[in-house]
């Protein structure tokens, strides 16, 4: 495969070929993950370290549980008790970490920039798992193997992504993940949670939801992010469900077969019905979890051949 990346910092730098590279090397974890022995070496011998600055539930355990399938050393470190709490910068951590030698860096960071920032001051691979408002690539990628695996392809498909669009580092992934593999793409939510720069995107912008979902493919809930809002963004939670949550009369407008995502965390009656989140028959949230596991160990055996290869040269 001709990934040659060092890093996996975002999609923007990413081409259609190593997204396909990535993805159908996932595959073949989603089977390995599925059987009774779900243990490889192939990161025998290297060392993970987990670095998240901001809470996570999902994105965190999924990267311990693949390194450690894929026969990694895994650390966590636990940050909140870390020296960055004691002043230290986080240039001066990475410079401690990178004398111990580690192969994979995997960094959550609440503010934008900070991981890459770090990924120039390391020898090692980095990964990054969520940059402030910026990116979150790993999550785009387990999103676009979902949709290949429900839909049988990951092109010409009309894709709305909902909500808290400008909070949201998973829908600017998202967006140009799936823009680059030629999908339509339409953003839906109230404007105060729209981009200023939406109309660079190249996507459709609807303030209606059930104008929005008309005839679409997946429809891909956000979540409401609270935490990164510094003013009244919405008039209150039940107004926004009532418009913008997605219940069975607004997904009436999307196709028969439409599926429908969400990254979780999910707030029930804020951004989706829970009917509809449990719906065996449209809901692929679970499957997200599922390919999260194997997206991320075929991210961290590219890596770690390219890591090999350097070492080696």
């Amino acid at each position: 495969m001709s990934f040659t990346h060092r890093h996996l910092l975002g999609i923007e730098h990413l081409s259609p070929v190593d997204i396909g590279a990535i993805l159908d090397l996932a595959e073949t974890y989603v089977d390995l993950n599925r059987r009774t022995d779900k243990r490889s070496d192939v990161l025998s011998g290297l060392t993970q370290i987990n670095m998240f600055f901001e809470n996570s539930t999902r994105t965190q355990a999924s990267f311990e549980l693949a390194g450690k399938r894929l026969g990694a050393d895994v650390m966590n470190m636990a940050m909140q008790a870390s020296s960055i709490k004691k002043g230290e910068t986080l240039i001066d951590t990475a410079l401690t970490l990178n004398a111990m030698h580690p192969d994979l860096l995997v960094v959550r960071h609440p503010h934008s920039g900070a991981v890459d920032l770090l990924a120039q001051k390391v020898n090692c691979a980095v990964l990054n798992a969520g940059d402030g408002r910026h990116e979150h690539p790993t999550q785009a990628l387990l999103d676009a193997l979902t949709i290949r695996r429900a839909k049988g392809r990951l092109h010409r498909l009309s894709i709305a992504i909902c909500g808290d669009i400008a909070h949201s580092r998973v829908a600017r992934s998202n967006i140009l993940l799936l823009g680059k593999m030629e999908n339509r793409m339409r953003l839906i939510g109230p404007p105060t949670l729209m981009p200023s720069q939406v109309a660079e995107f190249g996507v459709e912008v609807f303030d209606d939801m059930e104008k929005g979902l008309q005839d679409v493919d997946v429809v891909m809930m956000l979540r409401l992010q609270r935490e990164r809002m510094d003013g009244g963004f919405i008039p209150s939670e039940r107004e926004y469900y009532h418009r913008y949550g997605l219940d069975a009369e607004k997904l009436a407008r999307a196709k028969d077969d439409a599926i429908v995502m969400h990254p979780g965390p999910m707030n029930r009656g804020v951004e989706i019905d829970g009917t509809i989140a449990d719906d065996i028959n449209r809901s692929v949230i679970q499957e997200q979890v599922e390919m999260g596991v194997a997206v991320r160990m075929a991210a961290m055996e590219l890596l770690a051949r390219n890591r090999r290869a350097e070492l080696a040269a």
